[in-house]
Formats: C-alpha cells, structure tokens, sequence
C-alpha cells in the first residue's frame, strides 16, 4: 500500500489564523462562512467590524459576536499535526494566571497534565497494556464525573427577571462553571420554574441577546469586558414561538 508523506509546510494555510498569522489557537468558526480563526483574535476584530476577515460576508448587521462557535475538531487537528504547540499554549496561559497571582484554573492544569503524560510517554518509549491504560481511562473518567466542573474556572453572575412568571427563582445569584453554555443555564432555569421547554426563555446581556451556544466564560470576556451587568430573563409565551 503506498503512502504519500505530507510537508506540515504544505497544509500552514488551512491551520493558521488569518489575523494574528500563527497556529489556530482557540479555533473559532464564522457559522455563516465556516471560516476559523483564533477567538481571541476574532472577537477583537468583531469589535469594530461585522464581515468575516476572510471572504468579507456580513455575519451580521449588528449581533456579529452571536454567530460565532467554537470548532474542538479544528483544535484537535490543528494540536495533534503541530508538535509541542498544546504544550506551550497550556504553558503560556499558565504563566498568565501566575503572573496576576491567580489560581489557574482546573482545566488548563488538567489539560497541561495529560499533554505532559503524553510527552513523556513518547519521549521514553513506554507502552502500557491495553487492560492497565483502560482501567486507568476509566478511573481517570470517574474522578471527572464525581467532581461535577468544580475544578473548572469559576463565574459568578446575576439573574433579573422581567416576567411575573419568572418571579418564583427564589436565587438570583448562581455560581457555576465558566464552560457552562446559555442553554445549560436555560435548562437549569426552566427546569427550576417548571416550564414547560427552555425554548420559552430569552437570556440577555447589555440588552443582547446571548447565543445557546456561547458558554459562561465567552460571556465573561466579550460583553464583560468594560462592566459587568446582569442577566436578564425574558419569558415568551408558547403563542409567540409560533
């Protein structure tokens, strides 16, 4: 079976960002172009500007920031074609976190972990059997499963109601994982005023309208970023789904 070897030079353009120049870093998709690039790089651009960088398609008028997604495939690829790039990034953000004397956050120091594991077991040539590396899978996966995102970096945010239906949250201050989605916090509400679907409720922020799929952390970071404001419940009747 012949095989053809492929130069990492040969594939840069379809792994780099087309804004910063480097290696994707956060991969982030334009949902209406499927163009990606680094979010961080994105997000400032987005700041002033409402065309993809790339083909320069609207995204959208005024909201550009909602219709962006994170692409974990694109990561993936982009970390396992590019050696020590997962490594250095964890690294990096690492040494942010220290230099503001703050606590880094559970996901990078489990992320930054296993790089390492994975690093060293290549580097020294070790193999492990099939039955020990499952069995180590599966306690790995059970330690993650009964700490429920409390390692995860935190956020803290504000819940007000413009609804009389939405009056029975008795909590308006809820505190949970920063990798938390809208539709996770969606859920939690309906779920919590017993409503009938999620689909009845509209969260918004500086009186926009968050996307399902932004997660708490995006959140933080995009429409935080000058003050930070509350989230406000909106309840819309089945009537107006129609």
């Amino acid at each position: 079976m012949l095989t053809r070897k492929i130069k990492l030079w040969d594939i840069n353009a379809h792994i780099t960002c087309r804004l910063c120049s480097g290696y994707l870093i956060d991969a982030t998709t334009v949902t209406e172009c499927l163009h990606t690039f680094c979010r961080s790089c994105l997000v400032k651009y987005l700041e002033e500007n409402n065309t993809c960088p790339t083909c320069r398609i609207v995204i959208h008028q005024s909201h550009p920031l909602q219709y962006i997604g994170h692409d974990r495939t694109m990561q993936d690829i982009v970390y396992k074609l590019v050696p020590g790039l997962q490594e250095a990034e964890m690294r990096k953000q690492r040494e942010f976190y220290h230099k503001l004397g703050m606590e880094v956050p559970g996901d990078i120091k489990g992320e930054t972990c296993s790089a390492k594991q994975h690093l060293d077991s290549h580097r020294n040539g070790e193999t492990k059997a099939d039955d020990s590396s499952n069995k180590e899978t599966a306690e790995e996966k059970q330690e993650e499963d009964n700490d429920y995102h409390r390692s995860d970096e935190q956020v803290s945010i504000c819940l007000e109601c413009n609804s009389s239906k939405l009056r029975g949250l008795k909590r308006k201050w809820i505190r949970c994982s920063a990798q938390a989605t809208v539709l996770h916090l969606k859920k939690f509400i309906a779920k919590k005023l017993n409503l009938s679907s999620f689909n009845e409720l509209d969260i918004l922020c500086n009186e926009e309208i968050l996307g399902k799929d932004h997660t708490l952390k995006f959140v933080v970071v995009t429409r935080w970023r000058f003050k930070k404001a509350p989230l406000l419940l909106h309840y819309r009747p089945k009537m107006d789904l129609l």
